[in-house]
């Protein structure tokens, strides 16, 4: 779709035009569920989380001033509304046992993770990022698939920056340990 066009159903949407609004919404829909999908832990859930956003999006849209990337700012709307559908489930679903850090590290270089998670299938790697908790789930996502630091994940999850990173770790190791498993049973 064009940028004009684009505009054009924005500026509808901010008159609350239906069509326009389902035009929007139908247009971003699929993107939107795979992002809340990294996020939930099923697709019901996240088709829940995508509604939740795209009412936050129509309440906001006259926010937009198309100075940046409007699919960005409807990405971190969903990513925002995939967080506080978490928080709302756990009261407090960050582990704050920050001694799991046992080397230092920094994130970036242990172990190559980012490289070797691209490598793998991305159904096997969806499916295993799916088995975390929602915590390290979403410290992973906001980390390594959103580029957030762990200054900016902290302040997003109410955290300190030794949880985020606490729980980044706990996510990889996880990850490690599910996608070995069912490695090992796909050579069965």
């Amino acid at each position: 779709m064009e940028h004009d066009q684009l505009r054009e159903i924005i500026e509808k949407c901010k008159k609350h035009d239906r069509s326009a609004q389902k035009q929007l919404f139908d247009l971003l829909y699929g993107k939107m569920l795979g992002v809340c999908m990294r996020y939930t832990k099923d697709r019901d859930r996240a088709q829940e989380v995508v509604q939740e956003g795209f009412i936050k999006i129509f309440d906001k849209l006259s926010e937009f001033d198309f100075e940046g990337s409007f699919e960005g700012w409807v990405r971190r709307i969903m990513v925002n509304a995939s967080i506080d559908a978490i928080r709302k489930r756990n009261r407090q679903p960050f582990s704050t046992d920050e001694e799991f850090l046992f080397n230092d590290l920094s994130d970036r270089q242990e172990h190559n993770f980012d490289q070797d998670l691209t490598e793998l299938k991305a159904e096997y790697a969806m499916q295993a990022i799916q088995e975390l908790s929602p915590a390290y789930r979403t410290v992973f996502n906001l980390y390594v698939v959103e580029n957030y630091s762990h200054k900016e994940i902290a302040d997003i999850l109410d955290i300190s920056e030794g949880t985020s990173k606490s729980n980044l770790a706990k996510a990889k190791q996880n990850l490690r340990n599910i996608l070995k498993e069912k490695f090992v049973k796909l050579d069965r």
